[in-house]
């Protein structure tokens, strides 16, 4: 019996790969090389399951013809770059790896929030330049986590694992907004105050963290009145989906001092990063590295592997998106 066709398109994990070309008829993307919307599309006719990634653009034209794909393997949690009620009504299932890239994601976060609070991109760029005098009492003076406020937009796995890790880690007070309740026994052991909207996080936060999954119901969520409310010493970080900001009302708060500074890891219209928020020295920017750690990447990967193992032997799918 012929082993089901697979795509990658993009490369993926050695290890993963390996067990994908073991098990499967498996083609795989090894120049790296980013594939186009019509490329995609006609690999939907020739292939029995097709693994994309953030990267890729699956717009609903591109599910209107007749499709041999049986599953869409995404490797990520967003899918917000797949219309995946065009993909359902083809017949062709979307999975995503939800769970395994919380820990790494909240680090991330972490990260972003004490380069912001502590300038250390700019003071980086500044020894690495040779422009750096040597150390003085007012030189490139920042500001503390511990003991501020810290707000969440979307109280789900890694804004709870970004709320712990801040307030066992600095004692910032926690405040948040989720849509829905958080359950009790996620929140057991966390001091956090549930807000009833983002505008009052956006009021009581010294820093807020962004955490909510992207696509219409959350595209420029963060304008120009939100970024208002946090303060001019308020920072911004955002590891969700770029589209969660308004990127030119961002630059507008930035150039008028009316936010202290933004981290970002995500950007809308990835890899394009605006040049506005490229010069700045208020600005943390990082490539998209939320998961990018060798063991989250891995179970990523093998997450998609046993999802379509469980769909080509006839189980339950496993990470059904929606």
């Amino acid at each position: 019996m012929a082993k089901p066709r697979i795509l990658l398109t993009r490369a993926w994990p050695e290890a993963v790969e390996a067990r994908l070309a073991r098990d499967y008829d498996a083609v795989l993307n090894r120049e790296d090389t980013a594939m186009g919307t019509a490329e995609i599309g006609a690999a939907l006719a020739e292939f029995d399951a097709v693994c994309p990634t953030v990267s890729d653009r699956l717009p609903a034209e591109i599910f209107t013809g007749g499709h041999r794909a049986r599953i869409l393997g995404n490797f990520g949690v967003g899918v917000n770059h797949i219309a995946v009620d065009a993909a359902r009504t083809a017949g062709i299932e979307v999975t995503n790896t939800p769970g395994v890239l919380t820990d790494c994601t909240a680090d991330l976060a972490l990260t972003l929030m004490l380069m912001l609070a502590r300038r250390a991109g700019e003071g980086e760029r500044e020894v690495r330049a040779g422009r750096w005098s040597g150390w003085r009492p007012t030189h490139m003076i920042g500001a503390r986590l511990s003991g501020k406020t810290l707000g969440i937009v979307g109280m789900g796995r890694i804004g709870l694992a970004t709320a712990r890790r801040a307030q066992a880690g600095f004692g910032m007070r926690v405040v948040y907004y989720n849509r829905s309740p958080v359950p009790a026994e996620s929140l057991a052991g966390l001091d956090a105050a549930r807000l009833d909207t983002v505008d009052q996080v956006m009021t009581a936060a010294d820093v807020v963290s962004l955490h909510v999954p992207g696509g219409a119901g959350t595209a420029g969520l963060i304008d120009a009145e939100r970024l208002a409310l946090l303060g001019p010493e308020g920072f911004l970080v955002n590891t969700a989906r770029g589209d969660v900001v308004d990127e030119a009302a961002l630059v507008a708060a930035l150039e008028a001092g009316a936010i202290a500074g933004a981290g970002l890891d995500v950007y809308a219209d990835e890899p394009r990063v605006p040049e506005a928020l490229t010069r700045r020295d208020d600005v943390v920017l990082l490539p998209h590295l939320g998961s990018a750690t060798r063991e989250t990447r891995e179970a990523m990967g093998h997450m998609v592997a046993d999802t379509l193992d469980a769909v080509f032997a006839g189980r339950d799918v496993p990470n059904r998106v929606g």
